[in-house]
């Protein structure tokens, strides 16, 4: 699994759930991983763990719902060794609502994390990246983007969004030996996805799932580490949909 060594990563929203399975899987891999998430406590913890793991793991307490934001994060993890390789945007913050009652400050809000965020930190990763070696760069979707749920319009344009983003700043980035994709995760069981989770829901996906269960943090953060790593230089512009493959069967 050591083969990001010496590399140096980070992932947005990194707190809990996927972004921090992903850090944690990042850093077993042996690249050194910039942790970032707004509140302090959940960055802490979250570097604690990667470190009692024996990985390689440093804070990075940004908001990267604004452009400064954004770019003192992946410049700050640029800092910490000369380097910057591995931009992974997993960032969110979601709310659904229905059409009727959709308000203007949370889709500002859903937005400025979660689309426009993507958008700095792409840019400020392409000056952070060297122009010869690269980089790679992973942007966290969702299977919304491809089938939507109800009172999802905002959160399913977003993520829509991310696809396109992806795929346009991997033809610019080509030449710059940085590879852009992403993962389309179906719902996975997280402390942010709890409170649209129920039983009766959760045993409804996994009867329409084909591999018989829901999916997991982990089974997210390795597709997010095979995109990031060198076994796939030469994947780019890919959606990669992590999802048992309930997205595209009818069982």
């Amino acid at each position: 699994m050591q083969d990001m060594q010496g590399l140096v990563a980070l992932v947005t929203g990194a707190g809990n759930g996927i972004g921090r399975e992903t850090a944690r899987q990042l850093a077993a891999r042996g690249a050194t991983v910039g942790v970032n998430d707004l509140k302090p406590e959940f960055v802490d913890a979250a570097v604690d763990m990667i470190r009692a793991e024996g990985g390689d793991a440093f804070g990075v307490v940004a908001n990267v719902s604004t452009r400064e934001g954004v770019q003192g994060a992946v410049q700050a993890a640029a800092a910490h060794k000369g380097r910057f390789d591995i931009l992974v945007n997993n960032a969110a913050w979601v709310r659904y609502q229905a059409v009727p009652d959709i308000q203007a400050d949370t889709m500002d809000r859903m937005l400025d994390v979660g689309f426009k965020g993507v958008i700095w930190a792409i840019q400020a990763a392409t000056e952070a990246m060297d122009p010869e070696r690269g980089g790679a760069i992973v942007n966290v979707a969702s299977t919304a983007a491809v089938r939507s749920t109800l009172n999802s319009v905002v959160y399913s344009g977003i993520k829509s969004g991310i696809l396109g983003i992806t795929r346009a700043a991997a033809a610019e980035l080509g030449a710059r030996h940085i590879r852009v994709n992403a993962v389309c995760p179906s719902a996975v069981p997280t402390e942010g996805t709890q409170r649209n989770r129920n039983a009766d829901r959760d045993a409804k996906r996994i009867a329409a799932t084909p591999m018989g269960r829901l999916g997991t943090v982990t089974d997210i953060a390795q597709a997010i580490c095979y995109l990031a790593s060198p076994q796939a230089e030469f994947v780019t512009a890919q959606a990669l949909v992590v999802d048992g493959g309930v997205t595209f069967t009818n069982i």
